[in-house]
């Protein structure tokens, strides 16, 4: 028998771009500390490709940001599994996971490697941004 479909996991912490084609990628992204509840210390862009979020399991928080004068503000939403998530192109953002948390991500092929600036969140703005997701969690 010929074998048509193909399976893929990943297992370990962290971010796995494990299916690349042509012009998109899914990856998997599973806790890993910096992307701890209350350990969110920057917001991540990606000037070429919106980027999809899907939550498979755990509990986990999809945070978009927009600076200002004075400092970042931000979006936050509760994930719930099932549902899909999308983040603009150009648009500031990060996810907060639970240690049980594993999210599939959709975007451009290969953006992993390139097409993406950071921004280090100030202490205020990371204050802010904790009391935002641990209110968010409680509701």
């Amino acid at each position: 028998m010929i074998k048509i479909i193909e399976t893929y996991h990943h297992d370990k912490d962290g971010y796995n771009p494990f299916f690349i084609r042509a012009h998109w990628q899914v990856a998997q992204l599973n806790y890993m500390q910096e992307q701890g509840l209350d350990a969110i210390a920057k917001m991540d862009m990606h000037l070429d490709t919106d980027e999809v979020f899907v939550l498979t399991k755990g509990a986990a928080v999809l945070i978009a940001g927009r600076e200002t004068e004075n400092e970042m503000q931000f979006e936050a939403v509760k994930m719930r599994p099932g549902m899909v998530y999308n983040i603009p192109a150009k648009a500031w953002h990060n996810i907060a996971m639970d240690k049980e948390a594993s999210v599939i991500i959709v975007e451009k092929s290969n953006t992993h490697l390139g097409d993406f600036i950071c921004r280090p969140l100030n202490g205020n703005e990371q204050e802010k941004l904790s009391v935002a997701i641990q209110n968010l969690l409680e509701s």
